[in-house]
Formats: C-alpha cells, sequence, structure tokens
C-alpha cells in the first residue's frame, strides 16, 4: 500500500509538494508512529528516486545535443550553420532567454558577435568587447568560466558604458561564459543569459563548456580545410625534399648494419656508443635505468641528472629523441621496462636521420642489457636450485651441497644471514627486474637467492639480520620503484640450519606487513615484543589467553562478534557511531557488546594500559597462523 501510493505519484510525475499528500492523510487519520516512520522513509525513497530520475532525463537531453552536434560536425558543410546549431542548442538546454557566441579578431585585439539566439537588441548583437572588458572580455583574457548571478552588481570584471547600455538595452541580468579553446589558445565565447537573477549550476558551466569545445572544433575543422588545400600545392617541394635526403637514409642504415655486427661479434654497450660518436661526431654516454654510467665515449661533462630524468621521460612517452640544449637524449627500453638512457652532446647540427641513428644505437643498446641480463639470469637459476634445496632439504647428502656451494663461491660454514622480500611483482617486467637484482646483488656478495611467487629469498654473507633486511628492503624497492618489505633471521651456519632460519625470516615479513611497517626491513631483534613473540622462543597462546582469552572464548562457544567489534572499536579511535557504522550495524548493539566485552574483562578493560595490551593482543590473534602460536587457554 504504502509503496502503491508513491509509485502512482512517481509513474504520473507529480510534483514534489504532492509527495507529502500520503504522510499528511495518514497522520490525520491518526496512524500508528511505526506507520508514519515508514510512509515517511518511503516518502525520501520515493523522492530521491524522482531527482535521479529528472537528473537521468537532464543528462539524456544534454547527451542528444552534444550527439547531434558531433553528427554536424561530421558533415560539416557550413562552419556558419554549425556554430548557429551549437548556440541554439545551448539556450534551450540550459533553459535560457538568450545564448550568444564571440570570437577573436586578432588584428583589433578585441572579440565580436558571431551568432545570437534569442537577442532582440540591434546594438547588443553589433557589440565589440575590448580583452577584459565586461564579463565576455574577461573570460577571453583569462580563459576561465565565469557566472554572474547579477552582471550589474558584480565587481569582479570591468563595467565600460557601451557594453552596459547594450546588455541593458537586452534586459539581460544573469550571464555565463565559458572559453573556447584550441589547445592553448582561447579563439572565443560562448554564453547564456537570463533577463532575471539566477546562478548557474556547476553542471550547467560544465555543458556549456562541453559545446564551446565542439564550436571550437567546428572553427578549426573550416581552418584545417583551408589548411589541406595549401598543403597540396607544398607536396611536390616536399618530394624534392625526400630526394635530397635519401642519401642521409642510406647514411642511416650503413649505421644500423655497424651496430647490428657488432651484436653478432658480441661486442658491448661501448662498442655502440663507439660507433655513434664516430658517425655524428660530439660525445655519448650510456646510463643504466638508475642514472648510473654504463660507458662514455668522449668528454660529455656533467649532467643536470633531473633535466637527463625528464627529457627521458619525454622521449619514452613520444618514442623518440628528444633536444635539451645542446643535448640529444634517447630512452633505452623493452616494452614497457625501462633499461637505461643515451645522452648525446654533439658540435652541429643533428639533423633527423642522425636522430634516427640515435634512436637505432639505443635499440641495440637494449638488446645488449637483455643479452646481458639473460647471462645473469642463467647464473641466478643455479643459485636459486641450490638455495631451494636447502630451504627443503631434498638433497640427503650434505656433501653435495658443499660442491655445489664451492663451485658458486659460496662458503656454507661461514655465518650467513636469511632474507625474505615481499613485493607486488606480478607484471612480467618488474618481475624480471626483481630476479635481475637478486642475481646480481646474491652473486657480487657470493651468496645464493631464489623466487616463490612474490617472494624473493636471500642467503647472504653476515652476522646482522636486520641490516641485511633494511639494505635488500631499500635497494630493491629503488630498484623497482615500489614499496619491499623484508624479514631476515640469523646467523646460521650449515645446511641444516638453513630452513628454520627462513620460517623466521618469513614470519618477520608477515608480521611487518600485518603491523602497518609496508617498505621496511627487520629481524625479530628490531620488532620488539612481536619480534620476541614470532622468533624460537615465544609464547603467544598465553599472552592470548591473559589478555583477551575470555573474548575468544565466547565468540568460539556461541559464533558471536565480540573480537570483531573489539578491533573496529579501537580501529575507529574508540567512536562507537563510527564503530556501528562500519560494522552495518545499529549503536545500541555496539554498546551492549562492549558492555558484555566489559563483562567477560573485568572492570578497567579500557584504561590506558589494559587497552594497549589488548589491542596488541587483538593483532597478535591476526597473526597467530603466521607465528605458530597455539589457540588462546579454553574457559
Amino acid at each position: 500500500m504504502t509503496c502503491t501510493v508513491f509509485l502512482d505519484l512517481l509513474a504520473r510525475e507529480a510534483p514534489p509538494v504532492e509527495f507529502e499528500a500520503p504522510l499528511v492523510e495518514a497522520r490525520a487519520a491518526g496512524a500508528a508512529p511505526e506507520i508514519l516512520a515508514e510512509l515517511d522513509r518511503a516518502k525520501l525513497a520515493a523522492l530521491r528516486v524522482r531527482a535521479l530520475l529528472e537528473h537521468r532525463a537532464r543528462r539524456e537531453a544534454e547527451l542528444s545535443a552534444l550527439f547531434e552536434t558531433a553528427g554536424d560536425l561530421a558533415g560539416l558543410r557550413d562552419v556558419g550553420a554549425v556554430l548557429e546549431a551549437i548556440v541554439r542548442r545551448a539556450r534551450r538546454l540550459l533553459h535560457a532567454d538568450i545564448s550568444y557566441m564571440t570570437l577573436h579578431d586578432p588584428e583589433h585585439g578585441d572579440t565580436y558577435m558571431r551568432v545570437t539566439d534569442g537577442s532582440v537588441s540591434g546594438a547588443f548583437r553589433a557589440l565589440r568587447l575590448p580583452m577584459g572588458a565586461g564579463l565576455g572580455g574577461l573570460v577571453a583574457q583569462t580563459g576561465t568560466p565565469y557566472a554572474s548571478p547579477d552582471y550589474f552588481a558584480d565587481e569582479r570584471f570591468r563595467h565600460r558604458a557601451h557594453i552596459d547600455m547594450a546588455v541593458k538595452e537586452e534586459a539581460l541580468v544573469a550571464i555565463l561564459g565559458v572559453p573556447m579553446r584550441l589547445g592553448a589558445q582561447i579563439i572565443g565565447v560562448l554564453f547564456a543569459a537570463n533577463r532575471s537573477a539566477r546562478p548557474f549550476a556547476q553542471e550547467e558551466v560544465t555543458l556549456l563548456a562541453s559545446l564551446a569545445a565542439h564550436a571550437a572544433v567546428a572553427l578549426d575543422n573550416a581552418r584545417l580545410l583551408e589548411e589541406t588545400r595549401t598543403a597540396l600545392g607544398e607536396l611536390s617541394a616536399a618530394n624534392q625534399l625526400i630526394q635530397a635526403r635519401s642519401a642521409a637514409v642510406e647514411r642511416a642504415a650503413q649505421a644500423h648494419d655497424r651496430m647490428t655486427g657488432l651484436v653478432v661479434r658480441g661486442g658491448g654497450v661501448e662498442d655502440v656508443a663507439a660507433v655513434v660518436t664516430d658517425i655524428l661526431g660530439g660525445a655519448l654516454i650510456v646510463l643504466d635505468a638508475d642514472g648510473r654510467r654504463l660507458a662514455a665515449v668522449g668528454s660529455v661533462g656533467d649532467l643536470d641528472e633531473a633535466e637527463v630524468a625528464d627529457a627521458a621521460a619525454a622521449s619514452r612517452g613520444i618514442g623518440r629523441s628528444v633536444q635539451r640544449g645542446d643535448m640529444w637524449v634517447t630512452s633505452v627500453a623493452s616494452g614497457t621496462e625501462i633499461l637505461g638512457t643515451l645522452v648525446l652532446r654533439a658540435p652541429n647540427e643533428v639533423v633527423i636521420t642522425d636522430q634516427r641513428i640515435l634512436e637505432r644505437a639505443a635499440l641495440v643498446t637494449a638488446l645488449l642489457l637483455l643479452f646481458r641480463r639473460t647471462a645473469a639470469a642463467a647464473e641466478g637459476r643455479v643459485r636459486g636450485e641450490l638455495l631451494d634445496d636447502l630451504l627443503t632439504g631434498r638433497v640427503v647428502h650434505p656433501d653435495g651441497l658443499y660442491g655445489r656451494a664451492r663451485l658458486l663461491g659460496v662458503d656454507l660454514d661461514a655465518p650467513h644471514t636469511l632474507v625474505v622480500a615481499r613485493h607486488g611483482a606480478g607484471e612480467p617486467a618488474p618481475r624480471q627486474r626483481t630476479a635481475f637484482w637478486a642475481s646480481s646483488d646474491a652473486a657480487s656478495r657470493h651468496g645464493l637467492m631464489a623466487a616463490r611467487g612474490e617472494e624473493t629469498i636471500l642467503l647472504l654473507p653476515g652476522t646482522d639480520p636486520g641490516a641485511a633486511a633494511q639494505r635488500v628492503a631499500r635497494e630493491l624497492g629503488g630498484a623497482l620503484g615500489t614499496p619491499v618489505t623484508a624479514g631476515a633471521a640469523g646467523p646460521v651456519r650449515g645446511p641444516a640450519a638453513v630452513a628454520d632460519a627462513y620460517r623466521e625470516a618469513r614470519r618477520c615479513a608477515e608480521a611487518l606487513l600485518a603491523l602497518g611497517r609496508t617498505g621496511e626491513g627487520a629481524g625479530s631483534a628490531e620488532l620488539g615484543f612481536v619480534g620476541l613473540l614470532i622468533g624460537r622462543d615465544r609464547d603467544v597462546g598465553g599472552f592470548l589467553g591473559s589478555a583477551i582469552g575470555p573474548v575468544l572464548t565466547y565468540d568460539q562457544r556461541r559464533g558471536t562478534a565480540l573480537v570483531q567489534t573489539l578491533e573496529t572499536y579501537f580501529g575507529t579511535g574508540s567512536s562507537l557511531s563510527k564503530t556501528a557504522e562500519r560494522l552495518h550495524i545499529h549503536v545500541n548493539t555496539v554498546t551492549q557488546r562492549l558492555d558484555r566485552v566489559g563483562r567477560l574483562l573485568g572492570e578497567g578493560w579500557q584504561s590506558p594500559e589494559r587497552a594497549l595490551e589488548i589491542q596488541l593482543a587483538l593483532r597478535l590473534n591476526r597473526l597467530r597462523p603466521l607465528t605458530g602460536a597455539p589457540e588462546a587457554p579454553q574457559e
């Protein structure tokens, strides 16, 4: 019954005031409070639906007008007819009394009326607005939309007598103007105005701006048609220019052949740089993905790292070389992965064909760097297989492990730290960069590395697990450009201790993530009390039982959510209303649950000391699968 009344009102598009009638009638009939409350809720829901329907109908009309305008542009024959259609649609959609368009006159340095719809004043249709004068001149000068609910009372712009006189003759009061842009250039202004005071909503400003953009496109299309005719006359000259450059293209092809030959013969990035400077002259430097120098031929001088990085980013964006002063910069990449940068300083002008030579050099350099990475990856696989065997204990005879380790320069009897790094290397390129960095790091330090899903595991010589974890988190995170969280354990000696150290390091990494310390590195010693709990000698179950054991037991026996309520309550700064909102329950329910918690934990459970202990216990309870702790004692 309640829904039917309001659905009928919605169906016949009744005005908002009629939605009060069912509630008034029910109140007059002495309806019960719960019925009145239900009617009030239904009324509010119906009004929201009505507002949504009105909004969608308005958006449909706006989109239809924009589609019509786009269709006009697609079949553009008469630019004047298109502009008139745009102005007419602006007036209709904004329910304005008048709409009009002014265009910039570069010869006179002002703007003039191009199209009007709804105008009745001849003086207004012939009006010219100097830049910065009146609302339209201000929009044309600043490129910013302006809306004035009362033009003559608005002091944000300069009033001119002849402008105000024309506006008065047209009887305009409220005016909205938006710029018509072509790139960074303002070519005109599109207006909507009323003959009575009214504010303009942001949606109306946005709609008028969309129509202004279409108008700008129409004018630009007309300009492009004229430029096309001019371009046809220049084709013969361009053909002659192409013939003149054919020799330069052949030179670039020869340069490419020389660089390709270097790859076949096993040359390096230094040899490629030598070929480029031999052909183009000047000096060339090769940088890796982190901006470190890989090779240099000639004297490049000091480089502004920020300027080079900015130019390399621009080069990647357009896929071409970028000039910065006397410096030409080309990005070295493989797909979306950044491998390095070439920086050329040439004494003479670098023509476009020479730029292509530099770009070919970047491709060859990328190929050489990928070859180098492949070799490092092969060695990394050998080191990874050995570390996997140490972690899983697949090899029964330790002599075989020692022999394989000696071939890799690893002394298993020396003290080592075991580091587990966590990262989100879900994409192929980041995973490759992670493996390359870890393989290089392990090889340079006479250690081992392995990869398991989103984990990178390193067995490195050393006695300080915390320092090793912090270094790996910092350096691997910098190489990937994303936070890396590292846990560590040790020192360990001999193959038998590696598996236990791995489990402890993994718990440290998981604990850092659970404690919100993403991007950090630590061993159990750096984790304080949590470290003691996740280390070898820990009593998590006893602590949980003393802190929140009765609550855990109550939830387990009755299937309640007291632990969840406690976590949310502390997580919202002890706010009852925010806790209820996050749990989607009533505030009274939250109060009842917390009363139950108070009876289970005893008085004073919200004192600072007890609250801190309870919050720590709640967090450790979430970590319990990671720590391997037993369940809290049952009551």
